[in-house]
């Protein structure tokens, strides 16, 4: 009983002395110890354990025992001085509260003391205040009224001699006095209630009023609306009268300003009526030579009567640029038919200069509400024919037939404010202008057909690479002035008629220049026999292109390829210079990839050439009798023939395809992936062969294949690596020619080791292939039915779909087959995608 109850006493006091993880931490950090028996996880046997760790170590329990002994009485003598000190702590604790309460007490009465005393002083100095606080007020109140009094009496004696001023006419001081008067009624808005204050804003009010009318009266005394007859030169009462119009109602200033404008034109309408000469469009220069003359005019007889801020000069010439506008409009309308192309572009051309005239002359701030532009800073001179400034088209030309048009951009200057004030007119007969570059354009084409028919194709030229066909400079040239001429004279629907002439012209160009002048293919060997081919010597001809006609095919490419380049530069520079809401109206994508469609034809011509001229040697291949061959040498004659027509062409189409080298890594990979497959239809086409004519076979192959896979750099002095793409190509075809000729060499018994050996080295499991290898080997039928039949036994499962055969066989002995298996595992793949 006594050990259970024991056991619950500790079991108890393990629960009280379960402390939180936090409380553990302040009492480490409070009480840092090292000893093992402070800490939280302390465990009784492990403490044992590590006392003694060896039966050895139990010599010394007595010595530990009463080392332990010893720190429990230690510990006790510990907590007994704790507890004994602690009995005296609740009385003290008591006591000291106590006297804490006393001495708040205390602090309470001394706050209210100085509350109290504080109020009574608040009070007092209130008391104190108060006399002088009535007196500021007064203070206040009578500076009001004396400066109320004051602008009373300077309102009365200003409207008396607003009054008096006015009937006498003396403008000049009543345009100071009239605002003066002006900022002292202001101070009155407060008191219209008062009678007197009212009666003297009633006053002001009519004395404004008769004064506009008065001035209004002047002005029409000095300048009559009837008649052109002018005074002798500006009055310095109108001067005077022109500051006062500053001061009162807008509408009077812009009514002196009308009235001016309209008399000073007045003569312009006499003299440039629709029905006399000098209005008609080739006299347009007198129209601006005579506002000129008055502008001048203006500024020496009546420059000082306006104000400046008036900007009378400005709106004399925007006004004449407003009536010539609907002038020109009138007119033109009624003798559209005898508008040329040549008398439009004259006018314009005038007009444009006109208006740059005014742009340097004045800032245009009457077109824009009286805000006034700041002028137009002076461009850098920069040689980039594609910035904004228009004013040099001979360098855009000449920039463009060296074709630098990816130049940095030159930040765009601002527009001319007097852009299309007055060249607006012409806007709805540019058609005369689009029907002359149709017109011109056609005739430009129909030269270069001529020329080039004249001239012949482009002499060969070695060190200069593929020339690009003069004409093309010349059509972009011609293409570039139009834009930049009609951009002057519209940036809307002319650009957007403008842009479809290009693109006609373009595809003409495609067609006529370009397409029209590829060489046609022949399809004729000349005659050659078998004996020839085996016996064809070096520097011997088969039909092909000639020289000159690989150049003029390599040419056109370079021509196309520019003309590619150009096109979508051309498409960029029509979309900066037409307004923005029309620029998804031009696309010119048809006539590159019309372009893109003469560079494929051009390549084809070249793949097609080297490929015909390779024919008549693959042909030998296939009729040598190679059962007979007894033993290997040297490459055949048909390798020899194949080689040297490779080295004829391929340096020529290179060097002329210099300047466009992409172009030319596609010929090489487009013949690699015609050649080779020819190659293999032709192999299969050699049987029966014996084993000394497969090696002869396997010996010529290997040396196609070196000779394909030197083919980018063939005949070059600079060896440059072949573009992996086309590695890739000719290493796989031509690895499959080989294993072809080593499944042939093989053995074919046993039957088994045959038709695996076949299997592991073609992966081919088309048994049209394998029928075609048992022919080159010359076995009898009933021998190929048995292995056959064998073939199709150890044939893998084939993938899913009627194409799976055909999408595994080596083989497209046809460029017709070739494309049908694509079109086949193009819909295989997108089945299963």
């Amino acid at each position: 009983m006594m050990e259970e109850e024991e056991l619950e006493f500790v079991e108890e006091l393990e629960a009280v002395l379960q402390l939180t993880p936090e409380v553990q931490l302040a009492i480490e950090q409070v009480f840092p110890s090292q000893d093992p028996l402070d800490r939280a996880d302390f465990n009784a046997v492990e403490y044992i354990n590590t006392l003694f760790p060896t039966e050895q170590s139990l010599a010394n329990i007595d010595e530990v025992v009463n080392k332990i002994r010893l720190k429990i009485r230690r510990l006790d003598d510990n907590i007994r001085t704790v507890v004994r000190g602690q009995t005296n702590v609740g009385q003290d604790g008591r006591q000291a509260l106590e006297e804490a309460q006393k001495a708040i007490q205390q602090l309470f009465g001394k706050i209210k003391d100085i509350k109290d005393k504080a109020e009574k002083s608040e009070q007092m100095v209130k008391e104190i205040t108060r006399d002088i606080k009535q007196l500021d007020h007064a203070k206040r109140h009578l500076t009001t009224s004396i400066t109320t009094l004051n602008h009373l009496h300077m309102l009365a004696g200003g409207v008396d001699s607003l009054e008096a001023m006015t009937r006498r006419r003396q403008y000049g001081e009543v345009a100071n006095l009239l605002q003066g008067v002006m900022n002292v009624l202001e101070h009155f808005h407060k008191y219209m209630g008062i009678p007197q204050i009212r009666q003297l804003s009633e006053r002001v009010k009519v004395a404004q009023t008769e004064l506009g009318q008065q001035i209004l009266a002047d002005f029409e005394e000095a300048f009559p609306s009837q008649g052109t007859k002018r005074p002798g030169g500006p009055s310095n009462v109108l001067r005077d009268a022109c500051l006062v119009a500053n001061i009162l109602d807008p509408r009077i200033k812009q009514e002196i300003i009308k009235k001016f404008i309209k008399q000073h034109l007045s003569e312009y309408l006499v003299l440039f009526q629709e029905n006399q000469d000098v209005a008609w469009l080739d006299k347009i220069d007198r129209r601006y030579a005579w506002i000129k003359r008055q502008l001048v005019d203006y500024e020496e007889k009546y420059g000082r009567m306006f104000p400046r801020e008036w900007y009378m000069t400005e709106r004399i010439a925007v006004e004449f640029c407003h009536i010539t506008r609907t002038e020109l409009a009138k007119i033109m309308r009624t003798r559209a038919k005898e508008i040329e192309v040549k008398l439009l572009l004259f006018a314009i051309q005038r007009t444009t200069n006109f208006e740059g005239f005014l742009a340097k002359r004045f800032s245009g701030c009457t077109l824009t509400d009286g805000t006034l532009q700041k002028k137009l800073d002076s461009p850098s001179p920069s040689t980039n024919p594609f910035l904004e400034d228009e004013s040099t088209p001979e360098m855009e030309e000449l920039a463009l037939e060296k074709g630098d048009l990816d130049q940095p951009k030159k930040p765009k200057v601002p527009d001319n404010p007097f852009h299309g004030i007055v060249s607006k007119c012409f806007e709805p007969h540019l058609y005369v202008y689009i029907e002359s570059q149709d017109k011109n354009l056609g005739e430009l084409i129909d030269r270069f057909v001529t020329d080039f028919k004249a001239q012949g194709p482009p002499k060969p030229n070695m060190d200069e690479g593929g020339a690009v066909l003069p004409s093309c400079a010349d059509l972009f040239v011609y293409y570039k002035k139009c834009m930049v001429q009609c951009s002057q004279l519209s940036t809307g629907e002319p650009m957007i008629a403008l842009t479809t002439i290009f693109q006609k012209y373009l595809r003409e160009y495609a067609w006529k220049i370009l397409s029209g002048n590829l060489p046609k293919t022949t399809s004729s060997s000349g005659g050659l026999t078998i004996s020839s081919l085996l016996k064809e010597k070096e520097g011997s001809e088969v039909a092909k292109f000639t020289l000159e006609e690989l150049c003029l095919i390599c040419s056109i490419l370079s021509t196309a390829e520019y003309c590619l380049a150009t096109t979508q530069q051309l498409e960029e520079k029509l979309k900066e210079k037409v307004d923005v809401s029309l620029t998804e109206r031009i696309n010119l994508t048809g006539e590159m990839d019309t372009f893109s469609t003469v560079i494929s034809s051009g390549i084809q011509l070249l793949v097609q050439d080297l490929d015909a001229a390779c024919d008549p040697a693959l042909t030998a291949m296939s009729k040598m009798p190679w059962q007979n061959v007894e033993h290997v040498g040297d490459q055949s004659p048909y390798v020899t023939s194949v080689i040297l027509h490779i080295k004829q062409n391929v340096p020529i189409i290179r060097d002329n395809l210099a300047s466009t080298r992409k172009y030319f890594t596609q010929f090489c990979i487009k013949f690699a992936n015609s050649f080779i497959p020819k190659f293999i239809t032709h192999l299969f086409k050699c049987k029966p062969i014996s084993m000394v004519g497969a090696e002869q076979l396997l010996l010529d192959t290997h040396s196609l294949k070196v000779v394909l896979l030197d083919l980018p750099s063939i005949g070059s002095q600079v060896v440059r690596k072949a573009p992996a793409s086309y590695t890739k190509i000719v290493v796989k075809g031509m690895t499959r020619a080989e294993m072809i000729l080593k499944v042939v060499m093989a053995p074919h018994e046993p039957l088994e080791v045959f038709v695996d050996n076949y299997i592991k080295l073609l992966t081919d499991y088309n048994t049209e292939t394998f029928q075609k290898i048992l022919d080159m080997k010359g076995l009898k039928r009933n021998e190929q039915s048995s292995m056959l039949e064998l073939f199709r036994q150890r044939l893998p499962t084939p993938p899913s779909g009627p194409e799976g055969s055909g999408s595994l066989s080596l083989l497209a002995p046809t460029p017709e087959q070739e494309s049908s298996r694509i079109r086949k595992l193009e819909k295989l793949i997108k089945k299963r995608l």
